[in-house]
């Protein structure tokens, strides 16, 4: 279940108005949202390489690998190309990152980098054929080996995050009205919410111009990510 962007919007608005700190307006507040998504995001390819080197706590809810691939899983998808020849462009406009490439179901696991392609091509040991192709994957171009292959070739990837858009209408008094149809939530899990909540009010605090915002949220910050370090 995604975070609803409705609910972080208003208690980012309740802690600031609370301590009158100031106020964030609906723009500010989906560019800061979008940001803050993004490098939580980002974030998590990090988290989980690090995990991969550390002992696991095996218990149902507690293990971190584990709870990195679900956050992670929000975003994975699969996908088409098409042919335009030489290559393969990548029909989804959302790409962030490739995972695998297929070929008639199979997975390709022959990756070549742009200096080996011409050795490996040249090689009667290490020529391409239909049954063990390789693939070059540069400039968000897909080219797969032998040439013969036109098509049956997809992709699994990681989407990037929508922007986040807490959508309004101007209400009788000139005040903002949530409009839930058009607006769009948070693509991350409901578990990041204290976390994109924080987050957002320390850029907050940076648009008011307040060091006590600033520095109470990055406090937060910081012990969350020496929590999930440990």
């Amino acid at each position: 279940m995604a975070i609803n962007v409705d609910t972080v919007y208003k208690t980012v608005l309740l802690i600031l108005n609370q301590q009158q700190r100031g106020y964030m307006t609906p723009d500010e507040f989906n560019k800061v949202g979008t940001q803050v998504q993004l490098n939580i995001f980002e974030k998590y390819e990090d988290d989980l390489n690090q995990q991969y080197r550390m002992p696991q706590n095996d218990t149902e809810y507690a293990n971190r690998i584990k709870n990195i691939e679900e956050n992670l899983s929000f975003f994975q998808r699969t996908g088409a190309t098409a042919y335009v020849g030489p290559h393969f462009t990548l029909t989804p406009n959302d790409i962030y990152r490739l995972g695998s490439v297929f070929y008639n179901g199979t997975e390709l696991t022959q990756y070549a980098q742009r200096n080996e392609l011409t050795q490996l091509l040249l090689s009667p040991l290490t020529q391409p054929t239909t049954s063990f192709p390789i693939y070059l994957y540069e400039n968000n171009l897909l080219y797969v080996y032998p040439t013969s292959i036109i098509n049956s070739v997809t992709i699994s990837y990681l989407k990037k995050p929508a922007d986040v858009e807490w959508k309004y209408s101007v209400g009788s008094l000139g005040q903002f009205v949530y409009n839930a149809g058009t607006s769009i939530n948070f693509e991350l899990s409901v578990s990041e919410q204290t976390n994109v909540i924080t987050r957002i009010l320390a850029y907050a605090g940076v648009i008011i111009n307040d060091p006590t915002i600033i520095q109470v949220a990055q406090q937060e910050i910081q012990l969350e990510e020496q929590n999930s370090k440990q």
